[in-house]
């Protein structure tokens, strides 16, 4: 079983698959012009509950450093190009998700 994340930063979305299985889909929010959400395959490398900030509930840190797929203390920006780069979910999808991907896991970031 070969979970991985496929994230649109045009589309604001999230899809989590089981090979080539959609399991689930969460929107999400993404890189402004300035501090675009950076393209390419990655892996998630860590995770840290309640990091504080606007981190939200968690963190889960990619291969590409100071990047990272988290929850956020401003949920009303979900949807938005709004962050300097990462990958902002709701908490309550970002404990979702956590909940079926482990450390290692492949996330593919494209337009």
């Amino acid at each position: 079983m070969a979970r991985w994340i496929d994230i649109s930063t045009s589309k604001r979305q999230l899809k989590l698959f089981d090979e080539s299985t959609l399991i689930k889909s969460y929107p999400i929010a993404v890189g402004k012009m300035l501090t675009p959400t950076p393209a390419g395959t990655y892996r998630i490398i860590n995770k840290q509950i309640n990091p504080g900030g606007p981190f939200g509930v968690l963190w889960m840190g990619l291969s590409k450093p100071h990047y990272g797929i988290h929850g956020t203390n401003d949920p009303s920006s979900i949807g938005q190009n709004v962050s300097h780069g990462c990958i902002r979910m709701f908490n309550t999808d970002v404990l979702d998700l956590s909940s079926y991907v482990p450390i290692g896991t492949r996330v593919v970031i494209h337009p």
